[in-house]
């Protein structure tokens, strides 16, 4: 069943609990992410930071009043390809009954018709290697796997 109504905006702090549900409720994450009252203040001041970043967005899906995904983007320009700049897509969730209603199509389209827009030459994300269905979806939607990240975990 495909949803149509699906609103796409900018997050507000007001979207946070429904946000940090999304997250929290995800079992192959490992972000820790977590409902607990305690870590809202953690949340609210990462918010503070994207909200306050000129080159970083974060957006909610909305459907019938209700958050059911999210994405952040963030635009970067390199010296490669001339100086070119480009769309980060990354923080992916869709609630998970909500799935395979194209709510996660939704939000990606459009992010790629946003940086179409904005003149980027490209869209990257990243995925979990253990998201298979996440990596046949995004191959659906037209991204190649073109490249292998690597990460050095701080924290």
């Amino acid at each position: 069943m495909q949803v149509h109504s699906v609103q796409i905006r900018e997050a507000t702090e007001n979207d946070l609990g429904a946000i940090v549900a999304l997250f929290a409720d995800d079992p192959l994450g490992g972000h820790g992410d977590t409902t607990d009252p305690a870590a809202l203040p953690d949340y609210r001041a990462a918010f503070s930071r994207i909200a306050t970043a000129p080159n970083e967005m974060l957006y909610v899906a909305e459907l019938e009043g209700e958050v059911v995904g999210t994405f952040q983007i963030m635009i970067t320009t390199t010296l490669t390809a001339r100086g070119s700049s480009n769309m980060i897509i990354e923080a992916v969730q869709t609630r998970a009954d909500m799935r395979g209603r194209g709510i996660g199509a939704a939000m990606i389209e459009f992010a790629v018709e946003k940086a179409r827009a904005d003149g980027m030459r490209l869209v990257q994300l990243t995925s979990n290697a253990l998201r298979k269905d996440a990596h046949r979806f995004y191959e659906r939607l037209g991204f190649k796997p073109s490249h292998i990240g690597f990460k050095i975990r701080l924290k």
